[in-house]
């Protein structure tokens, strides 16, 4: 069974989901630690509920993001943390870990990429008026969502949903199919 490490900034329904999902089998891999850049938030409270280890930092309690990156890459080798899942990680990834998790970062994106990268896909999609949502899940490279796409999921919108109805979809896929994709590379 691999062991992967998930990344999280805010709600965490992404990282419940795969909680789920390793609870039903579905993604065989143990979560071994939580790491979040936001200490106190919501999915440090669930990693919390589940007996997972936490690594809550602040960015600004280090001297940049090597510093910190170090950090972290120390406690996913001491957990023998073979994939990074990240699930509304809020930051950019950075050489430290880009270096020693080759092609073994995960990112789950909530537009159909190329289009929309950045931390605004969803209003960005609606607001270009686009007629296809979904969620692009690929592996994290220097770029901005520019890293390898790995599969991609779709809807068609009529073009009477509200933002927030095109919102609860796109969190419906990302629930569905991020935790079978992110299965279907960890164990290859």
């Amino acid at each position: 069974m691999h062991t992967i490490a998930v990344f999280a900034s805010g709600f965490g329904s992404n990282f419940q989901a795969l909680i789920e999902a390793v609870q039903q089998h579905t993604l065989d891999a143990r979560i071994a630690l939580l790491v979040t850049d936001k200490p106190g938030c919501m999915a440090e409270q669930r990693a919390i509920n589940y007996g997972i280890d936490v690594f809550a930092f602040s960015s600004k309690d280090y001297n940049g993001k090597e510093a910190y990156e170090t950090a972290i890459l120390q406690k996913l080798r001491q957990r023998g943390v073979e994939y990074i899942v990240l699930a509304g990680y809020m930051r950019y990834i950075g050489k430290v870990l880009l270096e020693n998790f080759p092609m073994r970062i995960i990112n789950l994106h909530p537009a159909l990429l190329p289009s929309f990268p950045g931390a605004h896909g969803i209003a960005d999609a609606y607001n270009h008026g686009v007629k296809v949502f979904g969620i692009t899940i690929h592996f994290v490279d220097e770029g901005v969502d520019t890293g390898r796409i790995i599969d991609q999921f779709a809807f068609h919108a009529d073009g009477n949903e509200t933002l927030e109805e095109i919102e609860t979809k796109i969190h419906q896929l990302e629930h569905q199919y991020y935790p079978i994709t992110v299965n279907r590379v960890v164990n290859g």
